[in-house]
Protein backbone atom coordinates (compact mmCIF):
# COMPACT_ATOMS: atom_id res chain seq x y z
CA UNK A 1 0.00 0.00 0.00
CA UNK A 2 1.45 3.49 -0.95
CA UNK A 3 0.76 6.70 1.20
CA UNK A 4 1.55 8.34 -2.12
CA UNK A 5 -1.08 6.65 -4.49
CA UNK A 6 -3.87 6.56 -1.29
CA UNK A 7 -3.43 10.31 -0.97
CA UNK A 8 -3.74 11.12 -5.24
CA UNK A 9 -6.84 8.94 -5.11
CA UNK A 10 -8.20 11.49 -1.94
CA UNK A 11 -7.59 14.23 -3.96
CA UNK A 12 -8.89 13.38 -6.86
CA UNK A 13 -12.43 12.29 -5.08
CA UNK A 14 -12.53 15.20 -3.24
CA UNK A 15 -12.39 17.27 -6.47
CA UNK A 16 -14.87 16.08 -8.34
CA UNK A 17 -17.67 16.32 -5.81
CA UNK A 18 -16.05 19.49 -4.92
CA UNK A 19 -17.29 20.72 -8.69
CA UNK A 20 -20.96 18.71 -7.61
CA UNK A 21 -22.86 21.30 -6.14
CA UNK A 22 -25.84 19.18 -6.14
CA UNK A 23 -23.46 16.88 -4.14
CA UNK A 24 -22.53 19.29 -1.40
CA UNK A 25 -25.78 20.76 -0.96
CA UNK A 26 -26.98 17.25 -0.25
CA UNK A 27 -24.53 16.53 2.16
CA UNK A 28 -24.09 20.36 3.91
CA UNK A 29 -27.57 21.80 3.75
CA UNK A 30 -30.28 18.55 3.46
CA UNK A 31 -29.13 17.25 7.23
CA UNK A 32 -29.67 20.84 8.90
CA UNK A 33 -32.47 21.34 6.56
CA UNK A 34 -34.01 17.96 8.13
CA UNK A 35 -32.95 18.77 11.63
CA UNK A 36 -34.98 22.29 11.76
CA UNK A 37 -37.63 20.80 10.09
CA UNK A 38 -38.09 18.79 12.79
CA UNK A 39 -37.84 21.23 15.52
CA UNK A 40 -40.24 23.18 13.93
CA UNK A 41 -42.84 19.83 14.08
CA UNK A 42 -42.15 18.70 17.69
CA UNK A 43 -40.87 21.89 19.84
CA UNK A 44 -37.71 22.35 22.04
CA UNK A 45 -38.52 19.67 24.80
CA UNK A 46 -39.19 16.69 22.24
CA UNK A 47 -36.51 17.93 19.55
CA UNK A 48 -34.34 17.20 23.12
CA UNK A 49 -35.32 13.76 23.24
CA UNK A 50 -35.44 13.01 19.36
CA UNK A 51 -32.64 15.55 17.64
CA UNK A 52 -29.69 13.77 19.11
CA UNK A 53 -30.54 10.37 17.19
CA UNK A 54 -31.14 12.22 14.07
CA UNK A 55 -27.97 14.08 14.06
CA UNK A 56 -26.86 10.67 13.78
CA UNK A 57 -29.07 9.11 11.06
CA UNK A 58 -29.59 12.00 8.80
CA UNK A 59 -25.56 12.14 7.92
CA UNK A 60 -25.62 8.59 8.07
CA UNK A 61 -28.70 8.43 5.51
CA UNK A 62 -27.37 10.94 2.98
CA UNK A 63 -23.19 9.70 3.25
CA UNK A 64 -24.76 6.13 2.06
CA UNK A 65 -26.91 7.48 -0.26
CA UNK A 66 -23.65 9.90 -1.69
CA UNK A 67 -21.31 7.56 -1.51
CA UNK A 68 -23.10 4.73 -3.25
CA UNK A 69 -23.75 6.81 -6.53
CA UNK A 70 -20.52 8.24 -6.58
CA UNK A 71 -18.67 4.84 -6.29
CA UNK A 72 -21.29 3.27 -8.56
CA UNK A 73 -20.47 6.09 -11.25
CA UNK A 74 -16.63 5.52 -10.98
CA UNK A 75 -17.61 1.14 -11.76
CA UNK A 76 -19.96 2.17 -14.56
CA UNK A 77 -17.69 4.56 -16.51
CA UNK A 78 -14.74 2.67 -16.49
CA UNK A 79 -12.88 4.91 -13.99
CA UNK A 80 -12.23 2.02 -11.62
CA UNK A 81 -11.55 -0.71 -14.31
CA UNK A 82 -8.69 1.64 -16.29
CA UNK A 83 -7.15 2.63 -13.03
CA UNK A 84 -7.15 -1.51 -11.44
CA UNK A 85 -5.14 -1.57 -14.82
CA UNK A 86 -2.31 0.61 -13.10
CA UNK A 87 0.15 -0.61 -10.90
CA UNK A 88 -2.09 0.12 -7.51
CA UNK A 89 -2.98 -1.75 -4.74
CA UNK A 90 -6.99 -2.17 -4.10
CA UNK A 91 -6.01 -0.85 -0.71
CA UNK A 92 -4.82 2.19 -2.05
CA UNK A 93 -7.90 2.68 -4.52
CA UNK A 94 -10.20 1.96 -1.23
CA UNK A 95 -8.31 3.72 1.19
CA UNK A 96 -8.28 7.03 -1.22
CA UNK A 97 -12.12 6.57 -0.98
CA UNK A 98 -12.92 5.43 2.25
CA UNK A 99 -10.61 8.79 3.20
CA UNK A 100 -12.13 11.20 0.43
CA UNK A 101 -15.25 10.03 1.94
CA UNK A 102 -14.44 10.12 5.89
CA UNK A 103 -13.41 13.45 5.61
CA UNK A 104 -16.98 14.53 3.75
CA UNK A 105 -18.97 12.86 6.66
CA UNK A 106 -16.37 14.77 9.39
CA UNK A 107 -17.24 17.94 7.89
CA UNK A 108 -20.66 17.12 7.03
CA UNK A 109 -21.13 16.12 10.71
CA UNK A 110 -19.54 19.31 12.30
CA UNK A 111 -21.99 21.42 10.21
CA UNK A 112 -25.19 19.44 11.08
CA UNK A 113 -24.00 19.38 15.17
CA UNK A 114 -23.29 23.28 14.81
CA UNK A 115 -26.76 23.78 13.24
CA UNK A 116 -28.42 21.61 15.84
CA UNK A 117 -26.32 22.87 19.15
CA UNK A 118 -25.51 26.72 18.40
CA UNK A 119 -28.72 27.75 16.02
CA UNK A 120 -31.43 25.14 16.93
CA UNK A 121 -30.61 25.04 20.73
CA UNK A 122 -30.63 21.01 21.05
CA UNK A 123 -30.14 20.58 25.09
CA UNK A 124 -28.65 16.92 25.31
CA UNK A 125 -27.74 15.26 29.40
CA UNK A 126 -24.62 14.01 28.13
CA UNK A 127 -21.17 15.40 26.53
CA UNK A 128 -21.85 17.33 23.14
CA UNK A 129 -18.18 16.70 21.56
CA UNK A 130 -19.14 12.75 22.45
CA UNK A 131 -22.54 13.40 20.23
CA UNK A 132 -20.67 15.19 17.94
CA UNK A 133 -17.71 12.51 17.39
CA UNK A 134 -20.85 9.53 17.30
CA UNK A 135 -22.59 11.35 14.52
CA UNK A 136 -19.13 11.62 12.51
CA UNK A 137 -18.53 7.72 13.13
CA UNK A 138 -22.05 6.78 12.11
CA UNK A 139 -21.31 9.42 8.81
CA UNK A 140 -18.30 7.42 8.38
CA UNK A 141 -20.35 3.77 8.76
CA UNK A 142 -23.00 5.60 5.79
CA UNK A 143 -20.28 6.03 3.79
CA UNK A 144 -18.28 2.18 4.06
CA UNK A 145 -21.72 0.60 3.47
CA UNK A 146 -22.40 2.77 0.53
CA UNK A 147 -18.98 1.78 -0.72
CA UNK A 148 -20.17 -1.92 -0.45
CA UNK A 149 -23.07 -1.21 -1.37
CA UNK A 150 -22.54 0.02 -5.07
CA UNK A 151 -21.20 -3.60 -5.93
CA UNK A 152 -24.21 -4.50 -6.07
CA UNK A 153 -26.13 -2.13 -8.15
CA UNK A 154 -26.29 -1.88 -11.80
CA UNK A 155 -27.30 1.52 -12.30
CA UNK A 156 -28.00 4.85 -10.17
CA UNK A 157 -31.26 4.16 -9.92
CA UNK A 158 -30.77 0.43 -8.52
CA UNK A 159 -28.20 2.48 -5.95
CA UNK A 160 -30.82 4.64 -4.45
CA UNK A 161 -33.22 1.88 -4.37
CA UNK A 162 -31.17 0.43 -1.56
CA UNK A 163 -32.69 3.69 0.80
CA UNK A 164 -35.90 1.97 1.17
CA UNK A 165 -34.82 -1.57 0.87
CA UNK A 166 -31.61 -0.87 3.55
CA UNK A 167 -31.64 2.08 5.18
CA UNK A 168 -35.74 2.56 5.72
CA UNK A 169 -36.11 -1.04 7.56
CA UNK A 170 -33.85 0.15 9.80
CA UNK A 171 -35.47 3.59 10.82
CA UNK A 172 -38.18 1.62 11.36
CA UNK A 173 -36.43 -0.98 13.89
CA UNK A 174 -33.51 1.15 15.38
CA UNK A 175 -36.05 1.89 18.33
CA UNK A 176 -36.67 5.63 17.83
CA UNK A 177 -40.26 4.67 17.07
CA UNK A 178 -40.86 1.41 19.26
CA UNK A 179 -38.32 0.39 22.00
CA UNK A 180 -36.54 -3.29 21.35
CA UNK A 181 -38.32 -4.32 24.05
CA UNK A 182 -42.04 -4.18 23.06
CA UNK A 183 -41.53 -5.58 19.10
CA UNK A 184 -42.12 -8.99 18.28
CA UNK A 185 -39.06 -11.40 19.03
CA UNK A 186 -38.53 -11.86 15.52
CA UNK A 187 -38.64 -8.26 14.64
CA UNK A 188 -35.98 -7.47 17.69
CA UNK A 189 -33.85 -10.04 16.53
CA UNK A 190 -33.60 -8.66 13.15
CA UNK A 191 -33.09 -5.42 14.76
CA UNK A 192 -30.68 -6.37 17.25
CA UNK A 193 -27.70 -6.65 14.62
CA UNK A 194 -28.58 -3.55 12.53
CA UNK A 195 -25.97 -1.41 12.32
CA UNK A 196 -28.41 2.03 12.92
CA UNK A 197 -29.85 -0.02 15.74
CA UNK A 198 -26.44 0.39 17.84
CA UNK A 199 -26.19 3.97 16.58
CA UNK A 200 -29.41 4.88 18.21
CA UNK A 201 -28.63 3.55 21.27
CA UNK A 202 -25.50 5.11 21.70
CA UNK A 203 -26.96 8.27 20.80
CA UNK A 204 -30.18 7.83 22.55
CA UNK A 205 -27.70 6.90 25.91
CA UNK A 206 -25.98 9.85 26.01
CA UNK A 207 -28.00 13.07 25.11
CA UNK A 208 -31.12 11.52 27.09
CA UNK A 209 -29.30 9.76 30.34
CA UNK A 210 -26.14 11.12 29.86
CA UNK A 211 -23.76 8.66 29.42
CA UNK A 212 -20.38 8.82 29.24
CA UNK A 213 -17.95 7.14 26.24
CA UNK A 214 -17.30 4.38 28.59
CA UNK A 215 -20.90 3.63 28.91
CA UNK A 216 -21.35 3.78 25.11
CA UNK A 217 -17.91 1.90 24.67
CA UNK A 218 -19.79 -1.70 23.43
CA UNK A 219 -21.83 0.12 21.07
CA UNK A 220 -18.92 2.46 19.27
CA UNK A 221 -17.04 -1.00 18.98
CA UNK A 222 -19.55 -2.26 16.87
CA UNK A 223 -19.94 0.24 15.05
CA UNK A 224 -16.33 0.17 14.47
CA UNK A 225 -15.88 -3.25 13.99
CA UNK A 226 -19.12 -3.00 11.32
CA UNK A 227 -17.12 -0.29 9.45
CA UNK A 228 -14.04 -1.62 9.27
CA UNK A 229 -16.25 -4.98 7.71
CA UNK A 230 -17.73 -3.13 5.30
CA UNK A 231 -14.46 -1.53 3.77
CA UNK A 232 -13.20 -5.36 3.72
CA UNK A 233 -16.00 -6.74 2.07
CA UNK A 234 -16.23 -3.02 -0.55
CA UNK A 235 -12.84 -4.13 -1.10
CA UNK A 236 -13.21 -7.85 -2.19
CA UNK A 237 -15.72 -6.62 -5.18
CA UNK A 238 -13.15 -4.21 -6.73
CA UNK A 239 -11.47 -7.53 -8.68
CA UNK A 240 -15.12 -9.13 -9.33
CA UNK A 241 -16.69 -6.50 -10.44
CA UNK A 242 -13.94 -4.32 -12.49
CA UNK A 243 -11.97 -7.49 -14.49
Amino acid sequence: MSGRITLATTVRVLAQIRHDHRTIALLLVVPSALLFLLQQLLGDLQFDRLGAPMLGMFPFITMFLVTSISMLRERTTGTLERLMTMPLAKLDLLGGYGIAFALLATVQALVTSAVAFLLLGLDAAGSTWLIIALAVLNAVLGSALGLLASAFAASEFQAVQFMPAFVLPQILLCGLLVPLDQMAGWLEAIASVLPLTFAFEALDAVAVDGDALADVAGDVAVLLGMTAVAFALAALTLRRRTD
